[in-house]
Order: structure tokens, then sequence, then C-alpha cells
């Protein structure tokens, strides 16, 4: 009967710690949620929002950036490198017309329009203004109306 004291003696008092502590189990955080979500937010959010410019109304940086940069910033394929003077020494003196005209239709590994199948013409001329300036012509670049 002793051991059974014992026992009861070490036994009672781990029963009742352990009941106080589940007591405490079912009640409610006296958190508010709104502030929760608040403090647990991202520090930083990126948005990304497209801009559509309707065609025909692009400039030729607007075009040269969104379609021929790809290629001609790097001199991918064999195309002129923009603003090489060297690589564009002879195509220049084709001049802007003969360049716009060679654009439409593709040259070598260049799609036809660069790729940019929904430009109109005159955006192509923009960017082959654009791009035939940077290395040294005085091209107009025709005005967006």
């Amino acid at each position: 009967m002793s051991n059974h004291r014992a026992l009861t003696r070490f036994a009672m008092p781990v029963a009742m710690i352990a009941a106080a502590g589940l007591a405490g189990c079912g009640n409610q955080s006296s958190v508010d949620p709104e502030l929760t979500a608040t403090l647990i937010q991202p520090v930083a959010r990126v948005e990304i929002q497209a801009v559509k410019i309707a065609p025909g109304s692009r400039t030729g940086e607007q075009i040269y950036k969104a379609t021929c940069a790809a290629c001609h910033e790097a001199g991918l394929v064999g195309a002129p490198k923009t603003g090489d003077a060297g690589d564009w020494g002879s195509r220049l003196a084709m001049g802007l017309d003969g360049l716009t005209a060679s654009a439409i239709a593709g040259k070598g590994a260049m799609p036809p329009r660069g790729g940019g199948s929904d430009l109109t013409d005159t955006e192509v001329k923009r960017a082959v203004a654009f791009l035939a300036n940077s290395a040294g012509a005085s091209y107009t670049e025709p005005p967006v109306e």
C-alpha cells in the first residue's frame, strides 16, 4: 500500500498541473485578426501594368525597344549593331526609303517588319530612322499623328 500512496502523491499534482494547462485551451485569443493581417503583409509588392499603345501611334524608339533591340543590341545573326557606324555604313547608302522597304520585306534572318507583324509601314519607317540615326544617319522620323 505504501507504493500506492507514493504513486498517488506524485500523480495528483501532475494531474492538477495538466488540468490547469488544458483549462486555458478553449479560450479565444484577444488578438485582433485585422491587426494580425496587417502585421504579416509582405514588405514589397510587384505590380505589372501592360501599357497598350495603338498600332500606328508608336514612336521609333518605342518600336526599337520592343521589337528591334533584341537582335540589334548584340548584333545577333548578322544584324547591324545599334550605334555601330561601321556596321551601318553601306546600309545607310540605301537611304531611309530603301532601308524601310528592306525592313518591311525582311532581310537575311530578320523576318518581315522585324517580327512586329502589327507594325504599320510608317512605324517601321520610324524604327528604321531611329536605329539608323544611332549609327550616324540624319533621317527625319515620320511624326506620330
